[in-house]
């Protein structure tokens, strides 16, 4: 079996994706256009992201707003980022991120545009993915150039 990546905090573990997956990621677009390699490589991480979300709620063994609340505390290891949560309830988590050393990482790679896709990207799946119910609406990103990301989750009818 593979090696357990978890002893891995997400952040190193997405620069390690970066410096492999960024440059071959590049040279494909080089061959085969920007937009045709771009939807592949963000159908791929719609997918992983999904799963992790599941994965995710498995872990809390619970997928309510407080459970993925705690779970999202991975994503903030090695001081990854700087959150000020606006709301916390039952049905939904309001949160920014002021501070995010993902896009300071991607910028430092010279990747920023692919950080969008392999790591902004992911969010919305991740959600959905730890909770079919549950829907994020985001309108600015740091990685983007906006002063800080402005995530807003909520509970939804059906699913």
């Amino acid at each position: 079996m593979g090696a357990d990546l978890s002893q891995i905090n997400i952040l190193t573990r997405r620069e390690i994706e970066a410096r492999i997956a960024g440059p071959l990621i590049n040279a494909f677009i080089e061959h085969f256009g920007r937009d045709k390699v771009l939807a592949v490589v963000n159908r791929v991480i719609r997918s992983l992201a999904h799963e992790s979300g599941t994965q995710l709620a498995k872990q809390m063994g619970g997928n309510s707003m407080g459970d993925f609340a705690k779970g999202l505390s991975a994503w903030g290891a090695g001081d990854a980022y700087e959150m000020e949560v606006l709301e916390l309830s039952e049905d939904k988590y309001f949160f920014n991120m002021k501070r995010c050393r993902y896009a300071d990482m991607y910028r430092e790679l010279d990747m920023a545009d692919l950080g969008i896709v392999l790591s902004c990207a992911r969010d919305f799946q991740l959600v959905e993915g730890f909770n079919p119910r549950m829907k994020l609406i985001r309108t600015k990103t740091i990685m983007e150039g906006h002063d800080h990301c402005d995530f807003r989750i909520a509970l939804v009818n059906g699913g």
